[in-house]
């Protein structure tokens, strides 16, 4: 037999090999192989396909479709939503999470008590209980919706099904974390890949039957609505709920100050391995729920929590090569091309450089003896270099100056700093074919549009296809080509389409962050869609002879400076970009955007504050007149309803303006009357 024949065979084996683990492990949440021997096989088909090319006109493996949404479950939204976390990874980030608090709250001297919790490597699920009996229970789903998995959680015994005590509220709803422990893990790991793939490949059984054959545990943490509120501190809601026989971790400690957290932290992470079940850090808490309240979330994650992990995972390996992807920001960002090694249970084969700056700070080259790291789930760095292994006619590695699409590639200079950009940027857009494609993963993403069964490696598949080629493609596939697909049958395409159409209906403050402008995240997007209200509005910045008039007009907003004024300009000046957000539009229903409260004490009213105040920080003061349905701007102008003056040096300059202007002013005292009233 011919050599390429043999390879040709050996490579549709072990094609056939990773479609069956996929499977099992996307879709029957039963992986056979640990995600070490999956990574293996991947890695073993990228080296075969990168010695013998011809091998990718067979089928390459990034055209292989992961995995594919659950649609076992009814989905409902959740009472309140489940955020995200952020993170710390050293005392100097708990140390800036306190200082933010404090400076919201606009506290001193005092200290801000923390109740800190072990952060279970598990699956979070939401129950709640109406009049004491447990009537729903939720997966975490997207944060806004989860999927119905009530049946499956009523399996694990030790959940109350019904709370018997004269002070239950009428609402009440438990956040936990589900998870299996290692002793029981021991017992069945020949079916599942590691503890946590066995609670979510149980939690998400069809038949409930089948989840009641894994052993699973729980702790409660946490809670998204309760009514009537009846609890003053986290710590007293966790003592309170453990009376109602809800199982909480006996490793909770109360914290008051930075010192004691330290303490705390390196006090569970010796513990860590004694465990019987997986934990990646701990959580700390604001104690008190008014501060909790007061504090309220970013659109991520609260401002009152931060999961703080434990000590990055390291190793060491060897650098085969560097390359340069492109972001969807145009944003070229080097990866070093690895040795395959594990890193904290997981084979690494890449490391991000970070930027042009980090390669010659570091002096990294090619051949080179690195020292990476793993912090979490972020994609490893490169700590340092061992230069005393580095071998003899070593090269400094030279940036590129242009783009994989070929364009010239540019440091942009910062208009706040006046300083250069570290990263280059190729400015294309959507007419560099690389940074297109990332839009489009940008877009589907669950921040965005949310398209389930659209992920990256879809976007990868149809791209390399040419299905899609800009977002309104999303909404006009050519599915008798899909159903022709590797893994593509009639129920798999019906849902795409179900969740496509889905998509179409989008709330203003979403689409602005979805079309991809630079420096608009998604707090922007908010703020420029509450200015806006409507993509009526919104679209007269297509319009190329008013358009500076409206970005004038943008000048007054709170938290929309020159920087995000100039990138919206350039964006909408870009011919390829009009024509794709105009097209866009065009397949969409567009919502008006709906702010906070629009019944609230400053509904449809501008404000804006001027000077400190007593109770709490000029921050506060502008996200509570927000809560109230209120926009707050950052300038004097004539469009203003009420300048607020605190009591603290307020600006002299602006409220004679005010006055010149004849816009109401309110005083400290007349600020909190009304917030009192």
């Amino acid at each position: 037999m011919a050599k390429n024949e043999e390879i040709k065979l050996l490579y549709n084996k072990k094609i056939k090999s990773l479609k069956k683990h996929n499977k099992l492990y996307f879709t029957n949440d039963s992986p056979e192989i640990s995600d070490a021997d999956y990574d293996n096989l991947k890695f073993e088909l990228i080296e075969l396909e990168k010695k013998y090319p011809f091998l990718k006109k067979i089928e390459s493996v990034s055209e292989i479709i992961g995995a594919k949404p659950s649609n076992k479950f009814k989905k409902i939204k959740h009472l309140q939503p489940m955020l995200s976390l952020s993170n710390a990874f050293n005392k100097s980030d708990m140390e800036d999470f306190l200082k933010k608090i404090k400076n919201f709250l606009n506290y001193e001297e005092k200290q801000i008590e923390l109740i800190s919790e072990p952060k279970i490597d598990g699956i979070s699920a939401t129950l709640v209980y109406e009049n004491g009996i447990l009537t729903k229970g939720l997966s975490r789903g997207d944060g806004s919706t989860g999927e119905d998995i009530l049946p499956n959680l009523r399996t694990i015994s030790t959940i109350p099904k019904t709370i018997k005590s004269k002070e239950v509220p009428t609402l009440l709803e438990i956040r936990c974390e589900i998870f299996i422990s290692k002793k029981d893990f021991n017992k069945i790991k020949h079916k599942f890949a590691n503890p946590r793939n066995a609670a979510s490949g149980s939690l998400r059984q069809k038949d409930p039957v089948e989840t009641s054959k894994i052993p699973l545990k729980y702790f409660a943490y946490g809670f998204g609505s309760i009514n009537p509120m009846i609890f003053k501190k986290q710590s007293e809601f966790l003592e309170t709920i453990k009376k109602w026989s809800f199982i909480t971790n006996p490793l909770g400690q109360i914290i008051q100050n930075l010192d004691e957290a330290e303490e705390q932290h390196k006090k569970i992470d010796e513990l860590r391995s004694s465990l019987d079940y997986d934990i990646d850090g701990l959580v700390f808490k604001v104690n008190n729920l008014n501060l909790q309240k007061r504090l309220g979330n970013t659109s991520n994650s609260p401002r009152w929590a931060i999961a703080y992990k434990f000590s990055a995972e390291k190793a060491f390996t060897k650098i085969k090569d560097i390359i340069i992807q492109v972001g969807r920001t145009g944003a070229i960002t080097p990866v070093a091309k690895v040795e395959p090694v594990t890193v904290g249970g997981v084979i690494v084969s890449n490391a991000t450089l970070h930027n042009e700056d980090e390669i010659k700070k570091k002096d990294i080259r090619v051949g080179d003896i690195i020292k990476i790291q793993r912090a979490g789930d972020v994609i490893p760095q490169v700590v340092s270099v061992d230069i005393s292994k580095r071998e003899k006619g070593s090269k400094k590695y030279v940036f590129p100056n242009k783009c994989l699409c070929g364009a010239e590639t540019k440091k942009e200079l910062s208009k706040s700093t006046n300083k250069e950009d570290a990263v280059r940027r190729c400015l294309k857009g959507y007419d560099c074919k690389f940074t297109a494609k990332e839009k489009l993963k940008h877009i589907v993403s669950k921040e965005a549009f949310n398209i389930d069964g659209l992920g990256k490696k879809v976007i990868e598949q149809f791209w390399d296809l040419n299905l899609i080629r800009e977002p309104s493609d999303i909404f006009d596939l050519d599915y008798s080509k899909i159903e022709k697909l590797d893994g593509w049958g009639k129920l798999s395409i019906n849902n795409l389409k179900k969740a496509i159409k889905k998509s179409q209906s989008i709330p203003l403050d979403k689409f602005i962050f979805s079309i991809g402008i630079r420096h608009i995240g998604q707090e922007n997007a908010k703020i420029l869609a509450s200015f806006f209200s409507s993509i009526k509005e919104f679209i007269k910045l297509l319009d190329f002879k008013n358009r500076k008039k409206f970005l004038y007009s943008l000048v007054d907003l709170d938290g929309i400076g020159e920087t995000q004024i100039q990138s919206i300009d350039n964006f909408f000046s870009n011919k390829t970009n009009f024509r794709i957000v105009s097209n866009l539009i065009n397949k969409l229903n567009i919502k008006s955007y709906v702010g906070i409260n629009n019944d609230g004490k400053f509904s449809n009213k501008k404000l804006m504050f001027t000077g400190g105040f007593k109770n709490m920080s000029r921050s506060e003061a502008k996200a509570i007149a927000e809560n109230n349905g209120g926009k707050v701007l950052g300038s004097i102008s004539k469009n203003l309803d009420f300048l607020v003056v605190g009591d603290s040096k307020p600006t002299k300059r602006k409220v004679e303006q005010a006055k010149q202007l004849k816009i109401k002013i309110i005083l400290e005292k007349d600020w909190n009357k009304i917030l009192n009233s």
